[in-house]
């Protein structure tokens, strides 16, 4: 497997790379446990045991990394590449059967949902969509909203930051990095992603500094608003194949 981590051939945590991704919409109050102070000294720390504890109350996000590691033999949900493919995308998503991704949505969101959207959601497992954060954002938020926050309008501009996007930094300002990246936008009744723009963006801040020294040139993962992650080459590729392959999922049953 690819490193996963800010700094080239050095691997974070699980439970780390967990919270840095997670620790963004946990700000805002958006999903998992209120409590985001500990879950950002955690991830600066290392805390494993604490970072664990407060990973089992995203009600979201902890289930798929669940599901992705049993069905994959994998006995830590907390396991880097289990979280890695479940933010980025990787073949351990591609190992989940419809069968077994059908019966924990069932669990988990029919009770919450009408008819006509159950079966909206059940088609696009169906078609072939796959655990990752990007169904979730791009299927299953469009018809429950965010889990503590609800379904806010414009719906659009909220899918887009809470995907996993991409971007190439081209300036460091203190904490704050300069980079160029794409939106989310709905053209002609399609979701697609617009024209690479400049944005203004968080940098992650831990022990090391701001992504353990991102820098001009870099790619770096974003989620709202934040800088999580530098990104290694093979997983830009992956993040920006699995995206478009949830995007084009989610325009089947637009």
């Amino acid at each position: 497997m690819e490193s996963t981590g800010s700094r080239a051939g050095a691997a974070v945590p699980g439970p780390v790379l967990f919270a840095r991704y997670a620790y963004p919409p946990n700000r805002l109050g958006l999903c998992g446990p209120e409590d985001a102070p500990a879950l950002l000294d955690g991830a600066a720390a290392g805390a494993d045991r604490q970072l664990r504890a407060l990973a089992l109350g995203f009600e979201g996000a902890y289930p798929y990394l669940r599901l992705i590691a049993r069905e994959n033999g994998i006995a830590d949900p907390l396991d880097a590449r289990v979280v890695d493919a479940y933010w980025l995308g990787s073949p351990l998503v591609a190992r989940v059967g419809q069968r077994p991704m059908h019966r924990d949505l069932a669990d988990r969101f029919r009770p919450r949902m009408d008819g006509a959207d159950w079966r909206w959601l059940e088609a696009a497992v169906a078609g072939g969509s796959h655990p990752i954060h990007a169904f979730h954002v791009l299927e299953v938020f469009p018809r429950i909203g965010l889990l503590r926050g609800g379904r806010p309008d414009p719906i659009v501009g909220t899918m887009d930051a809470c995907r996993i996007r991409w971007g190439r930094v081209t300036a460091v300002n203190g904490t704050r990095l300069q980079v160029d990246a794409r939106s989310l936008e709905l053209h002609e009744g399609r979701l697609r992603l617009g024209a690479e723009h400049p944005e203004d963006v968080a940098g992650w801040l831990g022990p090391g500094g701001l992504l353990d020294g991102a820098v001009v040139g870099d790619w770096v993962s974003l989620h709202w608003g934040w800088a999580c992650d530098r990104l290694g080459a093979g997983q830009l590729a992956r993040l920006a194949a699995w995206t478009d392959a949830a995007l084009a999922s989610a325009n089947r049953t637009i």
